[in-house]
């Protein structure tokens, strides 16, 4: 489902127009990004958390030369998902 297809579904569950639910999408994406590059976490119980996590510096490999290389630490959005949308993708 690409994002069109998500405003047309959710506008017809909602009963909205289009357009509205294409701004409250793009408003959603928006807090949603504001919020973690501030490293915050969005919880929404039952769907899940966005929270922001940070991966260390390591060692890895470059696969063309075969030479170590550093690959630095950078932080990285995540998602864990709730339980209700645990047990429901399960069924």
């Amino acid at each position: 489902m690409n994002k069109s297809e998500l405003v047309k579904a959710m506008s017809e569950k909602a009963g909205l127009s289009q357009v509205a639910t294409k701004q409250a999408l793009d408003a959603f994406i928006e807090v949603v990004t504001e919020t973690l590059a501030k490293e915050d976490s969005i919880a929404l119980v039952g769907f899940g958390t966005f929270s922001v996590a940070t991966r260390s510096e390591r060692q890895g490999i470059n696969p063309l030369t075969k030479k170590s290389i550093t690959i630095p630490a950078k932080k990285v959005a995540k998602f864990k998902v709730g339980a209700a949308l645990a047990d429901a993708v399960a069924k």
